[in-house]
């Protein structure tokens, strides 16, 4: 894992294609803005996640019914 430190303003860029931008930091939060290519899915963690185990429950609900 790569830490850094970054200011308002201040950006990342991942791989050329991906720009991560600190918008705002407010107490505990911070606002941060990610720039991507159309074909890269950026979601949060707890989507993600989410969408893991909605396309586990697909698989096996089509090995069930035998698709």
């Amino acid at each position: 894992m790569l830490v850094l430190s970054r200011k308002v303003g201040e950006k990342v860029v991942i791989d050329g294609c991906i720009t991560v931008q600190i918008l705002a930091v407010e107490g505990n939060k911070v606002r941060v803005g990610i720039t991507a290519p159309p074909e890269v899915r950026i979601d949060r963690e707890e989507v993600h996640r989410q969408r893991m185990e909605f396309a586990e429950v697909e698989v096996t609900s089509d090995q069930l019914v035998g698709v």
